[in-house]
């Protein structure tokens, strides 16, 4: 069984016992945090849209880190202009514990 989960603004594919990285939550390590379910797939059938809605995606708060930088350099030709900068975006770390259809 697994199913597809929506969390800020993305959406991911999860299976119980799963670690997935979440953009940031602001949840305590150890808390836990129900996710908005857009489609479960059961052994039997795959339920989507309204139908959906009854089931759950619970998980429980690993850890919180920044994920790997990334480098944005911008130039103009010509001018001398030229710009550096790093960005590092914030993640949560989340276990899912169990699913409910």
């Amino acid at each position: 069984m697994y199913a597809i989960i929506k969390a800020g603004g993305k959406q991911y594919k999860v299976e119980e016992g799963d670690v997935i990285r979440v953009e940031k939550l602001d949840l305590e390590v150890g808390s836990k945090v129900n996710f908005d379910v857009v489609a479960v797939n059961t052994d039997k059938d795959m339920v989507v849209g309204d139908a959906a809605k009854s089931a759950s995606v619970s998980a429980k708060v690993v850890g919180d880190g920044k994920a790997k930088k990334v480098i944005v350099y911008k130039y103009k030709p010509k001018t001398g202009y030229h710009k550096k900068q790093g960005h590092r975006q914030p993640y949560t770390e989340v276990k899912i514990e169990k699913i409910t259809a």
